[in-house]
């Protein structure tokens, strides 16, 4: 449903998330979420262009969140790096369908935009705050440990 570039930037933000506003090399995050580091680097390269990690040079630098993780939204992560892409045309160029989509094309629509809805309505505050088990990239319950 989701590239596997809004993967690993979701991984990379959750990561940031729970490592309460230090700094964490690329290195660090690569590791903690099983991201190659060449990919990983062009993913925060794309989350820094959109404005939702900055990074810091020097000792004790690294990546962090910009936004607040009440206010950054699973969607906000993905439409960074790789958004979701609504069905507003034929995809087969159809000319009978030039002005209104047909019905298959139009449920897919639908469906894209109800995931899009529940990707918007979720922040990243909420997946590391929910009660489960199993926590975002842990092998043990507990928080995200960046040393």
């Amino acid at each position: 449903m989701i590239s596997q570039t809004a993967e690993y930037a979701l991984r990379a933000v959750v990561c940031l998330g729970g490592s309460t506003g230090q700094p964490m090399t690329s290195a660090a995050i690569a590791k903690l979420t099983r991201v190659p580091h060449d990919y990983l680097s062009k993913v925060l390269q794309g989350l820094s262009r959109a404005g939702l990690v900055d990074s810091q040079r020097g000792v004790g630098g690294g990546f962090v969140l910009v936004r607040s993780l009440d206010e950054l939204t699973v969607l906000n992560v993905i439409n960074a790096v790789d958004p979701l892409k609504r069905i507003t045309r034929c995809p087969l160029l159809l000319a009978a369908h030039r002005k209104q989509l047909c019905s298959l094309h139009k449920r897919l629509d639908e469906g894209i935009a109800l995931i899009e809805a529940l990707f918007d309505g979720t922040t990243i505050a909420e997946l590391l705050a929910e009660a489960n088990p199993s926590q975002p990239l842990c092998e043990e319950s507990g928080p995200i440990s960046v040393g």
